[in-house]
């Protein structure tokens, strides 16, 4: 199946980089939110990323323009149904993901594929409640998405085999790296870096370290990129603790539970880089270790 048109669902911090890595690939995009403000903070993000982009060579300034040129965006959901693909990349609550589903299906086309960009929830059972089992599956970015090479791929159990061929070919054309995973919580990447997390989390609430010597040790011990506390902030605390709370419950077992202190610091909005405290307080010139 031919895919010239994509819809992305969510403006936030995955949804305007999934706009922006189609668009990009020469793909028209339409990209919807409820909150115009969302739009309009998306479309800038996108256009800055752009530009650091054309700064350090890695794309024309003519390219930019019309990657730009091709994304449109919409208040109004059934838009999004004259999309080949609809990618949804909305808030990681399940109910939030079928109430979208729902609302979207009276408007698509009869080939429209349906994706999540879900980083836990089963695949399978967001499919069984639309009218295209067969034609659904996981479209697992990485954050951020311009920058990150890798893409999940997750069947559910209904998924077909064109619908499947259809997506791969989408992520060879954005340039990036397909992995196929089964529809098991948390799939692979989440299933492995968030008990990791958790455990720095816990390590933290022990007492055995502070924020400070958990991250340098991963850092400088482990050579990973960013330490695990530093890594939890970017992506999200609430996001962490979501996904913790599916790993939990759909494996049923205690290694999956999450730290008490992770749902504490969530109680207390301090969910990171977007709310500017979570392990660390980013309201300075610097990051503050807030333990």
């Amino acid at each position: 199946m031919e895919i010239s048109r994509v819809g992305v669902i969510g403006a936030g911090q995955m949804g305007n980089g999934i706009a922006h890595v189609m668009a990009l690939a020469g793909y028209d995009v339409i990209m919807s939110d409820i909150s115009q403000e969302a739009l309009d903070r998306a479309m800038a993000t996108i256009r800055r990323n752009m530009e650091r982009q054309v700064s350090r060579g890695k794309i024309t300034q003519d390219q930019m323009n019309a990657a730009l040129s091709r994304i449109q965006t919409t208040l109004n959901l059934p838009d999004i149904g004259a999309a080949d693909l609809v990618i949804e990349a909305a808030t990681e609550r399940e109910s939030v993901k079928q109430a979208i589903f729902e609302d979207l299906q009276p408007h698509l086309q009869p080939h429209t594929i349906l994706t999540s960009n879900t980083s836990s929830i089963s695949i399978t059972r967001l499919a069984s409640r639309t009218d295209r089992p067969e034609r659904f599956m996981g479209f697992h970015f990485m954050n951020p998405v311009p920058v990150m090479q890798l893409v999940e791929l997750i069947r559910g159990i209904a998924t077909d085999e064109e619908t499947y061929r259809t997506c791969l070919g989408v992520v060879e054309r954005l340039g990036k790296t397909a992995a196929s995973a089964e529809d098991f919580p948390g799939f692979i990447v989440n299933r492995i870096l968030m008990p990791m997390i958790n455990e720095a989390v816990y390590t933290l609430y022990e007492g055995v370290g502070n924020v400070r010597s958990i991250d340098q040790s991963m850092r400088l011990g482990a050579n990973h990129p960013m330490g695990p506390l530093e890594l939890a902030d970017f992506i999200g605390l609430d996001t962490c603790l979501a996904i913790m709370n599916v790993l939990h419950d759909g494996l049923a077992d205690t290694k999956y539970r999450p730290c008490p202190l992770l749902t504490k610091y969530v109680e207390a909005g301090w969910l990171g880089r977007k709310t500017k405290r979570g392990f660390y307080d980013y309201r300075g010139e610097e990051p503050v270790p807030t333990r």
